[in-house]
Order: structure tokens, then sequence, then C-alpha cells
């Protein structure tokens, strides 16, 4: 009887907030925008004299630009670390797969209220089932049954679980984005998450709609990375645009991210002279280094320019936040809420990062030894690896020459101390899988 007037009453309140305009306040949309091969020197942003990336700029005048975003070295580590949360050294199990088992911010963002889609490159499984299993309503995906060719759409990409026929020759990055925007429009009234892990710039070289001529589609050339590029911050001004349109763009968290370092074919050149050559599927800086966007107006500090270090394992505790959500208490998550940070209410709680990569080419590859397995923590400007190399990044970003823990100031011995012990925790929890 006590819970049933308990009940009634909590009713008549919600009715007598409604009827006094005080309805409770909707969480941001979010959409997360992933792509791929795309260091942080092919932003003019992050000072690069090779590329014009606008609509990036914009972005991030508008925000906040993270100047020591990490990644993990290669795709799909990475995307199991962004997805979930863990360090791979808890979950990642071989090229082009995520445990069935995981839960991703899909599940998260669904189960707070959020429609939600995601459009671009999979790579994770090739069972159409796995999409609505991750927590995504909806779908637009290349690479889920098999790999394929990512820069047309003749039976490429599979929209919803159906195979898109691509009649008109299309560009697939234009299909990709097209549907975005229409999700977007189609759930405008209620909060979206949209995750768009694009296929550009990634190689093969080939020419864009906006390359000059009338160049072979499938013809391949370094040289056309620069349009790629470009290319690829002209969709991301699409989605940005569109929400404006649709009247969302205060409501809306927009965070911008490469998924690992440029391809080491590219080397492009900074307005200060250096050259720096990508280094995609290696441990060093150019790696790992990504350009990291952040932006909503009215509620991230705009124009603010964000040193401290971050890694993947933020985005999903992060999002959680955002939505005004919480972790089960068991579940282990390894990063850090970012939101104080983009409100400009905290600085940067993370004071070092681990990384437990294994590239693996293919699903029989299950081996996890020394030679196939690299591991290191690092701080904004140190790095340690498991067999002790030590090395100052700031100084020597290649790596080139480690350094004599005997030689090491009382200050930086401590910093690789800690960073040792960084490393032998998460050994224990490999050594427990």
């Amino acid at each position: 009887m006590i819970a049933r007037v308990f009940a009634a009453v909590v009713a008549l309140l919600t009715l007598v907030s409604f009827a006094l305009g005080a309805a409770p306040e909707r969480p941001p949309n979010i959409v997360l925008i992933l792509a791929d091969d795309m260091g942080y020197e092919t932003l003019s942003s992050y000072g690069s004299a090779d590329y014009t990336t606008p609509r990036l700029d914009a972005l991030a005048a508008t925000g906040l630009r993270f100047t020591q975003a990490h990644s993990q070295p290669l795709c799909t580590p990475t995307r199991v670390q962004l997805m979930t949360g863990q360090y791979n050294v808890r979950n990642y199990t071989h090229f082009g797969e995520l445990n069935p088992k995981e839960r991703t911010f899909g599940h998260d963002l669904r189960d707070a209220g959020y429609a939600t889609a995601i459009a671009g490159k999979w790579q994770l499984g090739k069972d159409r089932r796995l999409l609505d299993h991750f927590g995504f309503d909806e779908h637009c995906l290349w690479w889920l049954e098999r790999k394929s060719w990512r820069y047309g759409n003749v039976g490429e990409l599979i929209q919803n679980g159906e195979v898109l026929p691509g009649e008109n020759g299309e560009y697939g990055p234009d299909v990709l984005n097209a549907f975005v925007l229409d999700f977007m429009t189609r759930h405008a009234n209620q909060p979206f998450f949209v995750y768009y892990p694009m296929l550009l710039p990634h190689s093969p070289f080939v020419p864009t709609p906006r390359s000059s001529g009338d160049p072979d589609p499938r013809a391949t050339d370094s040289a056309y990375f620069k349009d790629m590029v470009e290319y690829t911050d002209e969709l991301v001004g699409r989605v940005v645009d569109h929400l404006e349109r649709l009247k969302l763009r205060d409501d809306t968290l927009v965070i911008f991210l490469g998924d690992n370092g440029t391809h080491s074919e590219i080397t492009s050149r900074m307005v200060d002279g250096r050259m720096i050559q990508g280094a995609k599927g290696r441990t060093t800086d150019g790696g790992t280094r990504v350009p990291m966007i952040v932006s909503q107006p009215g509620t991230v500090v705009p124009g603010m320019v964000v040193e401290g270090l971050v890694d993947f394992s933020d985005i999903v505790p992060t999002l959680l936040s955002a939505a005004g959500q919480q972790a089960e208490p068991d579940r282990v998550l390894d990063g850090h809420d970012l939101m104080p940070v983009f409100r400009g209410e905290a600085p940067i709680a993370r004071t070092w990062s681990y990384c437990w990569y294994k590239r693996g080419k293919d699903q029989n590859m299950v081996s996890t030894t020394d030679e196939e397995v690299h591991v290191f923590a690092r701080t904004v400007r140190s790095k340690r690896y498991r067999d002790g190399r030590f090395y100052d990044i700031a100084a020597d970003p290649l790596e080139s020459n480690p350094l004599q823990v005997e030689s090491l100031s009382p200050e930086v011995r401590a910093t690789w101390a800690e960073l040792g012990e960084v490393i032998a925790r998460y050994d224990q929890v490999e050594a427990a899988r």
C-alpha cells in the first residue's frame, strides 16, 4: 500500500514538473568519428604544411585539440580498445575479431535510451548479427563479411543486413556519409549515437571525387593521399553542417580521432620544417600519436589545446559520463572520464598510458610470445618497454637511442620505476588470462 502511494506521488510530481515546463534534460547526441590511418601530422591545425583541413581546423577552434592522444598502432587493436574501454591485454584475441562476450559503447548508449548506428569500416567479425549483438540498431558497413575494394560500392557495402547493389558506381565514403546524415535526420527527436569509423584515408591511395582531371578511380599513387585527407575533412564538414541544419549542433558532442599512425609510404612536411614519416604498425609515436578533436558549443571549452596524455581506453568512460550513466560496479574499465576536461573543470587525470600490442595478421596466430607482443608504458615524455628499453620521446621520437638507467636523474629514474610498476601490474593481468 505504501509503495503504491509513493509511486502515485512520484507520478503526480512528474506531471507537475512537465506542466511547469521542467521536462527532464535530454542527454547530448554523440557523433564519434574515426579516420583510418591518419596520424596527427596530417591536419593543418596540428602544424601540417602539406594538407588543408579547414573543417577539422574549425572544429578544433570551437572545441578542444589534444596534442598527446595515443591509439594502438594498428586498426583492429585500436577498435577493440576504443569500443570496450579496456587495454588489449585483457580482451584482444586476434586480428579482425571482437570477442562476442565483450560489452561495447553501443550497448552502453542503447541501454541509456539512445538510437545507435555504426557506419564505415567494421573488420571485427563476419556475422551480420554481430551489429545488433554489440548494441547497434542500424549499420552501413564495409569489411563485414569479406574484405573487398573499399572505395567503390558494387556489392561491398552492407546496410542493415542487406547488400547494397551499387548500380550507379557510387563512391563508397559518400554512401556511408549519406547514411550517417539520414540516420541523424530520422532520429533528430531523440538522443542518438553515431559511431563513424571512416574508410578514408587508408591505402590504396586512389582519386577522390575532388581529384583534378578524370583519373581512373582505381589508379594508385601516394600523391592521391593529400586528396584523400582533404576529402576526409570535407566529409566531417558535411556531418557538422547537417547538425546545424537540424538545429542540433549545440546538442551534439562531436569527437574526431585517427585510429593509428599514417601509412609508412607517406612522409609529411610540418610548418616548422620537420619531416614526419608515417609509422602505422609500429610502437613509436609515428604509429600511435593521432589527432583528437572534441567540440560541442556551450559545453566543451572552445579553442583550448590540451597537452596531457589520453588514450583510447578513455572513450568508454567519457561516453558513459556524457550520457549521464555509470559503469556497473563490477565492470573493469582502464580509462578515465574526460568530460571534466572537456568542460574545463579539471586537468587530465592520467599520468601514464599502457600499451599491449599484438599485430596478428591472421586468425590462426594465437601465440603471445615477446616476439609477437609489444608492451610499454609511457608518460608524455618518457617510454619504458617490458624488455627494459627506456626513451626520452621528446628528444628521440624515433627511439634510436635508449637511455642508460644509471645515467638518469633522480626525477627521471622515479618515472622509470613508476612505468616499470605499471608494466608489472598488467603482466599479472596477462598471466591470469
